[in-house]
């Protein structure tokens, strides 16, 4: 496994790592799967609170009782559960953040977090009083470092410019090159970590059936996949072509991989093995579809 540091920060984390939100409901299944995620070099682990109302981080939780100090544990906040659990609403206010903490580190039984991060954003919200949140759970030890998870450039650049965020995680594949216009040099630039989710393209990258997405027909998602196909021949798997994509440009610190069987896991710690693409195929798999872009929140 190779690991990066994240961004400017202190979080040296495994460039594959794994996304929570997939396990299932049973502790003890789910604690064999992440430990054997550890004992094959992943030390970086993904929840948020909004997860299965919050069961997502006391699995993890109870998978790393007592063995605190082997892993990097990241959650997210700021989608706050109704009191009738008929879904949740958006909540980036201090006070709530600063409740939220408390009811994320009882689940994950431990007295801090390793990246808190906010799990959205808009413009309109008070993106002051959020990093206010964030600054002191960070003086009060609770956190060690914090970002946001977000797609929106009008936000990303927000939070660049007034906060001390150590990393923002986003959508990027292949099919998803949105962010090679502008955010993915902008967070390099100020020493801002990325971490990449969605690589594989919902699967499209690696061998399911090709399907409209983000504004590609269903023809070109093909030939993207195809040329995933190519590239990867008869050594490597076409998932592991599509993540390395994923990790080439040098402001990605991982590659968050959704995981919930074996199977993936095995899939995962195989690429976390291989070699980076070269720029020669990294070029050949850029040349077949144009790149598309933000529309929106620009």
């Amino acid at each position: 496994m190779h690991y990066k540091q994240l961004g400017k920060s202190d979080l040296r984390i495994s460039e594959i790592a794994f996304g929570c939100m997939s396990l299932g409901a049973d502790h003890a299944v789910n604690a064999r799967l992440l430990h054997q995620a550890l004992d094959g070099g992943i030390n970086f682990f993904d929840t948020a609170d909004l997860y299965d109302k919050g069961a997502n981080e006391e699995t993890v939780g109870k998978a790393f009782a007592g063995m605190r100090d082997k892993v990097i544990i990241a959650t997210k906040v700021g989608n706050q559960w109704r009191p009738d659990g008929s879904g949740w609403d958006w909540n980036p206010s201090k006070n709530y953040i600063l409740q939220a903490v408390e009811e994320s580190l009882r689940r994950l039984q431990t007295d801090y977090i390793d990246l808190y991060q906010l799990h959205g954003g808009t413009i309109d919200d008070p993106i002051d009083e959020t990093i206010d949140a964030f600054e002191l759970l960070r003086q009060q030890g609770k956190i060690r470092q914090y970002g946001i998870s977000s797609i929106r450039p009008n936000v990303i650049r927000e939070y660049v410019k007034r906060s001390n965020i150590a990393s923002v995680m986003l959508q990027y594949s292949l099919l998803d090159r949105r962010p090679e216009e502008t955010v993915l040099d902008l967070l390099q630039s100020q020493g801002i970590g990325v971490l990449a989710r969605g690589s594989l393209a919902q699967g499209l990258l690696a061998g399911k059936a090709a399907k409209p997405y983000l504004g590609y027909t269903s023809e070109e998602v093909q030939q993207a996949a195809k040329a995933v196909q190519s590239v990867a021949g008869a050594a490597r798997p076409a998932a592991e072509v599509a993540v390395r994509y994923t990790l080439h440009h040098p402001a990605v610190s991982a590659a968050v991989l959704g995981i919930r069987t074996k199977e993936q896991l095995g899939e995962g710690l195989q690429t976390g093995k291989g070699a980076s693409l070269t720029t020669t195929e990294i070029k050949a798999l850029q040349h077949i579809l144009q790149a598309n872009r933000y529309e929106q929140h620009r």
